[in-house]
């Protein structure tokens, strides 16, 4: 019985001790791991987390200094910013963070949405909608531009991003895709910053009853400027604040590739489309950029989180904009648009008050265009 009882003793306290050894080891793994990815090679920080080791630097800063995160007993902010920024970036699942990191599935969940709701905490400091009183220096500094588009300021446009929703309510989210969706509208700048992002709509509803929400609501309203207005799509109609382009005339860049305009409406068509794609642009860079909502695999988290992610992956896409760009992921987006099939998106025409002053505004454009532009070339 004594030899027996010995032996209980003494592997038990090999078991001990073996835990203790395996504790430390993953405290020494997940210290290498972060060490490779976020001190050691600026390209593998970027290619894992998205942005490189200085703007990783600045947004754990950013967050810890004005009291967003903090350092807890067993993980300090860099580990939850970093597991935050692999979940969207690689598109992960929270096992896959879980074996990296050395931790339960629940602490993975809880940092993912504690990291969720600081990022979304920054809306006003990094989603400002235009005030107007400024003209866009990207028109103001461009002759073909200016003085024509001087009250423009922003392009503004829908996008499809998938999502996961129970079979009561899927046949709303399905609309022009074959699975799922949610339809996001966002406003953006002419430097590729988003300025207005209104997620969690479904597929099935069009850009244009999506619009007519953003300016009545009362949250996260849709503010245009007196006398201002945005470039839209063919897609919505042409009203007092958004300026569409003309119907049955060419007006995708790539149709301008062959031939010039031949008269003032396709020139208007040309002009307006190469700022208009800013807004193409912006959520090309987005979906490349963080996986999870362009990947177009079903997604693992719930619709209003998926919603949640959107404005936060927004959020760091502005973040970065300014002061980690990514010259190479932006021009892969601008030749993936290139080679994109040309939609035929028409909206409803309409009569109403707004839409003949959008059509004078848009046709005296239209004749200044083409007078200079006939001038210039003589």
């Amino acid at each position: 019985m004594f030899a027996s009882y010995a032996a209980s003793v003494v592997v038990a306290s090999h078991l001990n001790r073996a835990h203790k050894s395996i504790s430390g080891n993953k405290d020494y793994e997940r210290h290498a791991l972060m060490n490779r990815l976020i001190l050691m090679n600026d390209r593998d920080c970027r290619d894992q987390l998205r942005m490189g080791r200085e703007a990783f630097a600045r947004l754990v800063k950013l967050l810890r200094d004005t009291g967003r995160l903090y350092d807890s007993v067993f993980s300090n902010v860099e580990e939850k910013v970093a597991k935050f920024l692999y979940l969207i970036g690689q598109d992960a699942r929270n096992r896959n963070v879980k074996f990296l990191f050395y931790r339960s599935g629940e602490t993975v969940s809880r940092h993912f949405h504690e990291v969720l709701r600081a990022i979304i905490s920054l809306h006003d400091i990094f989603l400002r909608q235009p005030n107007g009183l400024e003209c866009p220096p990207e028109i103001m500094n461009n002759t073909k531009f200016w003085p024509y588009f001087k009250d423009c300021i922003g392009a503004l446009d829908g996008s499809h991003f998938r999502v996961k929703v129970g079979n009561d309510i899927v046949q709303r989210y399905r609309g022009r895709k074959a699975f799922p969706t949610q339809n996001v509208l966002a406003a953006c700048s002419f430097d590729l910053k988003f300025t207005y992002v209104l997620p969690g709509w479904e597929g099935s509803a069009s850009d244009s009853r999506i619009l007519d929400n953003a300016l009545t609501r009362d949250l996260d309203k849709l503010i245009v400027p007196q006398g201002k207005y945005y470039l839209v799509d063919a897609g919505y109609q042409l009203r007092s604040g958004f300026l569409a382009p003309y119907r049955s005339t060419r007006y995708h860049l790539k149709e301008y590739s062959l031939r010039q305009p031949k008269n003032a409406r396709e020139l208007f068509n040309l002009r307006h489309a190469s700022l208009r794609n800013a807004i193409e642009r912006v959520f090309g860079i987005l979906k490349k950029r963080f996986p999870i909502l362009g990947s177009g695999a079903e997604p693992y988290y719930h619709v209003d989180t998926q919603a949640n992610i959107v404005v936060a992956g927004c959020i760091l896409h502005n973040y970065l904009m300014g002061i980690d760009p990514n010259e190479e992921l932006i021009a892969e987006v601008d030749e993936e648009l290139m080679r994109e099939p040309i939609s035929s998106d028409v909206a409803v025409s309409s009569q109403t008050q707004q839409c003949r002053e959008g059509e004078i505004l848009r046709e005296r454009i239209a004749t200044a265009f083409w007078r200079d532009y006939n001038t210039n070339n003589d």
